[in-house]
């Protein structure tokens, strides 16, 4: 029966890792002033390893990164490609597949390889395709992650690492977490 239940589990936890899929995110630059700007930018987010095409809204500063199928996405190195090329991001907007995933305001899950922690959320359910915003310090401006960050008591907003606050066994608190709404 232990066998039985631990097989189970393996599967359901496969299935889960399988299905989830970054699909697309939007990026938007600030610090852009010309067309020299925007492509040095560009051609920093193209050496990303799990983009496979990039679309350009110039006229707005942002970037349309699709994923390539099943990649292990970065957020923290679209981050960085952007500051490489002399810049930092305004905004970011992930579109992933979910399936059930409950989520609660104030509260972490795992997806994709990677700790969530959803910020100013009502309790639900993602189904389908679901964008969400990071609101991470430099991932937003400053106004914008103070807001955010007086809605959590939890100490993982400062510093972007698991805290005390957050732990699931296995995990320590050099683990990454992504404060992100929707």
């Amino acid at each position: 029966m232990k066998l039985f239940t631990f097989i189970a589990a393996f599967v359901t936890l496969f299935t889960f890792s399988a299905n989830a899929q970054y699909k697309k995110a939007s990026l938007q630059a600030s610090g852009l002033t010309c067309a020299m700007c925007s492509n040095a930018t560009l051609k920093s987010l193209q050496t990303l390893p799990f983009v496979e095409s990039i679309d350009t809204d110039l006229e707005n500063t942002t970037f349309i990164l699709n994923f390539k199928k099943d990649a292990n996405v970065s957020i923290d190195e679209m981050r960085a490609k952007v500051e490489d090329a002399g810049f930092s991001v305004a905004k970011l907007v992930v579109t992933a597949d979910f399936d059930n995933v409950k989520i609660s305001n104030d509260a972490h899950i795992n997806y994709n390889g990677n700790t969530l922690h959803f910020v100013s959320v009502k309790d639900q359910t993602l189904n389908g395709e679901k964008s969400f915003t990071v609101v991470d310090k430099d991932f937003i401006p400053a106004k914008s992650y103070k807001k955010y960050s007086e809605q959590t008591k939890m100490a993982c907003i400062k510093t972007g690492f698991m805290q005390d606050c957050c732990h699931t066994p296995g995990t320590t608190n050099s683990k990454r977490v992504y404060h992100v709404t929707i």
